[in-house]
Formats: C-alpha cells, structure tokens, sequence
C-alpha cells in the first residue's frame, strides 16, 4: 500500500481542522498542589510532533502460510512493561537481512497517530528456526535476541509499535507492547491482547481455534504462547497493519485516539496486568475493557469485580467480552504467564452456539452478564443499529436521542444479550440481530447499566465496534460484515463523554 492512501489524508486534514477547537474547549486540565491549573500528561504528551511514518508501507504474506511475514517478523519479551525495564527484541529475517526498528508510541498528535520516540539505525537480521509443535499444539519460539532496549522514564504510558523495516527488500512489519505505570489517572485502558493472540494463526494454522483437525475448534487441550509473532489478522478483512500488531489498530485505537484528542488523563495496562494486579486497578476512576476482549482468567473477573466494589466505574467498550475461561502458565523457560489455554466458558450451557467442542467445557459460574450486566448468548455473531430505548437516561443526556432512534449498524460484529438480574439494572439500548441487512437471525443485543455500591456504575455497550462512533484514525478500516457501521457519530461521541462526565465526577 502506498506511505499515505488518501482516505488517510482526507482523516488527516479534517483532524488538523479541528485540532485547535478540541484544544481550547475539550481538554481535561488537572492541577498541581497551588492550584494553578495545569495540562494533564496526556495533553503534554499529544502536543508533541506527530507522524505517519507509523504505518507500514510495504508488508505482505507468504502464501504458503496464509498469515506470516517471513521476509521480517518479531515479537516481544514483555507483553506490558515499566519505565526502567528491559525490553528484549527477538526478531527473524529470512532471508537473512540487516534491519532497523523505529519506535512510535500511538495517540492523537494532531490527527497524525503516532509520535516516533526512538530508533535502532542498523542490527544484524539471522533466519531464526520454526518452533516445534510442542504439547497442546503449543509454538513456543525460543529464538536469539536481537536488541535489548530500557524503557526510558519519560515514555508517558501507551500502546507501543515497533516498526520493523529489512534493508534487503525494504519488508516491513511491526512488533507490539504496553508501557504501563503505576500512577493514579481518570481513566485506565485495558488492552485485549490475550484475544489478540487467541486467534493470531502465526506460522500457519496454530491459534487457540485449531486442534489440527478443525480451524475453528472451541475446545480444550490447545495452547497459544506469547513468544512468537502476531500473523496478520484471521478474520472479517484483510487488516495489513495487523501485521505483528494484533488486534489494537482494529478495535482498539479508534477509541484510545478520541480519548488522547478530547484530552482526557489516560494511562494503559495489558490483560495480564488486570490478572495479575488486583491493587493496580483502584488507581483510576474508570477502567475501559475495549474492542474484542474475549478471554479472560477467573482472577482477571474477581479482580474487576472487587474494583467495581471498591468504587471504580467500569465501561465494557467491547463486545464478546469474557466469553472464554482461560488458565495462564508459564513458559518453556519458567517466565510466568506468557501460555494459555480454555479451561471453561462464563456462561450457562446452552447458552450459545454450539461452536466445535465447545460442549467439552465447563460451563459454570460466575457468568459474565453478572458482571458485565449482559453477555454473549443466542447466536453470538451478528450485526444491528444501536437502538435507544431509555431515552430518559442520563447516558443520553445531550444526545436529542429518543425512544428507537439508533446510531446505524454500530453492533457488530459479536455482542452482548441475557441481561443478569442485577438490582438496579436498566436496558439502554436494545434490538434484533441480523445476519445481514433484511435477515434477522434471532438474536437480540442488550446495552445495560447497573450501579455500584459506591456511586460508581457499570455501562455495557454490548459491541465490538463501539470505536467507529467516536473515531477514524489513520490506517483505520471500517468493517463490513453482516451490518455496516457509519463511522463517527456525535451521539455515541456525546455517551461516551456523558460515561466518562459520570465515572470522573
């Protein structure tokens, strides 16, 4: 693809439009200890020059494979790491190639989505081997490091691309990782790359869905690593900037690029941070769980559940979320949680679909609407417009919406129904789910919103692609599958300030 299509450049110069306007009225200014107010480190952060020199210009597949970029391909030590740790780079040339790495963090900058931060000029590139099919399907790489670099201590907290550039051939692709921290913020963002790397096929056909029989398998006994790199994306397009970034430009940016633009104080954690720090949570008024955010551990549940008990509000910007039970373990070399496999689903039986093996599973509580408020049932996948139904509702405030007027095709393109019986609950949103425009399939999503015991609240937004109603960043593509979303949307961009207004007080 060319350095700047021109859908690209059209987003670019309408951002640039209203940079100036989002500056002076939406920014979210905080305070130092006199008083004076000052801009937060998100508006620090996005006043630096952006570029979009992030993206990839030339990258493809071997064929063979389907999902690979042999010709260059890496992945990560840490899946999120501290400012003063040591990240590692284990990266494969094949053929054997010199190459450098640009490092980008991504945000709004402009309209521009991206800030390079730091750059590796020249490394020697070696064909790295094939890891062998270990137990449960397990592809474990154990490959040679390649660059070793510590964080610095003024890289803010984000979503981190490495761009991965071979000299011979000039093929490109990326590797991906999370900058956390430890600070108290408004809003923290749960990335959801154990579903990233649950569907990622890399060499060919080994995701959590292929048991080497079928290749969409919903069983037991496989498991996926995090030591290898991210195939380009398996489902619903062709994403090539998915190429060694999971799934974040997908679903996942389009919400982090509007949250960086209205200036709001943001800072981002993994899934394996929400499993592994309970006590993390607490430290921001809202936590956001985003995009496609299906596999969860059942420390990861009662992890959210005692924060919503403790008084955080929780928005569920996500669809199919917390679907699939997984155990975490460690890897070949005994670093922890760096493997997972399904152990259950958290959902009644019957529930669902019955996808391939899935009856297999245990099916037991806690289920995920009694957290969540609603969950993946009926026919799981489908696509609706986002129909109102409690117009009263202070989601709505500021919106004009009223009973049945709805944002077209925006669920999709798995959402969330069954809503639990929890006190105080209301349905917002509500309607029947299509196969495609015309051809209902007999599902119905549900978009709820219950109280916390603490003021707090917990919103569902029952859709994968709640993202394409706040925004469009560069190299974004729109879905297109059983429905169509519209694209940005003033009334889902009011909600959502309407959710964040509520959580932050």
């Amino acid at each position: 693809m060319p350095p700047e299509s021109n859908p690209d450049r059209r987003r670019f110069l309408k951002q640039l439009a209203v940079t100036a306007t989002v500056a002076g009225c939406t920014t979210r200014p905080s305070s130092t200890s006199t008083g004076s107010p000052t801009p937060n480190r998100i508006v620090v952060e996005n006043a630096r020059p952006g570029t979009l020199d992030w993206k990839l210009t030339k990258t493809g597949v071997d064929p063979a494979t389907k999902w690979r970029c042999p010709w260059i391909e890496g992945y990560c030590s840490h899946t999120s790491i501290r400012a003063g740790e040591e990240l590692t780079l284990y990266v494969s040339t094949n053929p054997a190639s010199a190459f450098r790495v640009e490092f980008y963090r991504l945000g709004y900058y402009g309209g521009t989505g991206g800030r390079k931060v730091h750059e590796i000029p020249s490394l020697r590139g070696v064909v790295q081997p094939d890891p062998p099919i270990g137990s449960k399907r397990r592809r474990d790489c154990d490959w040679s490091p390649s660059a070793t670099l510590r964080i610095p201590n003024e890289w803010l907290s984000g979503v981190y691309l490495g761009k991965l550039t071979a000299e011979q051939g000039g093929w490109q692709s990326y590797v991906v990782f999370i900058v956390r921290d430890d600070r108290r913020s408004d809003v923290l963002f749960q990335c959801s790359d154990h579903t990233w790397q649950a569907y990622n096929r890399w060499p060919t056909q080994f995701a959590l869905y292929d048991d080497g029989k079928d290749s969409w398998y919903w069983g037991g006994n496989v498991e996926v690593s995090f030591n290898r790199p991210y195939g380009r994306y398996c489902q619903i397009f062709d994403a090539p900037l998915s190429q060694g970034s999971g799934e974040f430009l997908l679903w996942e940016f389009p919400i982090a690029f509007w949250l960086e633009q209205q200036g709001y104080d943001v800072t981002y954690i993994s899934n394996r941070d929400t499993h592994q720090d309970a006590a993390g949570l607490r430290r921001s008024k809202l936590l956001l769980s985003v995009g496609h955010d299906e596999y969860w551990s059942i420390e990861m549940f009662r992890n959210v559940q005692a924060a919503v008990a403790a008084g955080v509000s929780v928005a569920f910007l996500s669809g199919d979320t917390c679907y699939g039970r997984i155990g975490l373990h460690p890897d070949g070399r005994g670093r922890p949680d760096r493997v997972f496999e399904r152990t259950g689903v958290f959902g009644p039986p019957h529930g669902t679909r019955d996808f391939v093996a899935i009856n297999t599973l245990p099916h037991e509580r806690p289920y995920a609407n009694e957290l969540i408020g609603a969950h993946s049932t009926g026919v799981v996948t489908g696509g609706a417009d986002w129909a109102c139904v409690a117009p009263e509702h202070w989601v709505f405030e500021g919106t004009g919406m009223k009973h049945g007027d709805a944002v077209p095709g925006l669920v999709g393109w798995e959402w969330h129904g069954d809503p639990a019986p929890i006190p105080g609950l209301e349905i917002v949103a509500s309607g029947p789910t299509f196969d495609a425009p015309g051809k209902p399939n007999g599902g119905m999503f549900t978009a709820t919103v219950y109280p916390g015991p603490r003021k707090n609240f917990v919103f569902n937004a029952a859709t994968i692609w709640w993202g394409d109603g706040l925004s469009e960043p560069p190299g974004y593509i729109r879905p297109n599958v059983y429905t169509t979303p519209h694209g940005p949307d003033p009334r889902i961009q009011q909600i959502t300030r309407n959710l964040l207004k509520r959580a932050l007080g």
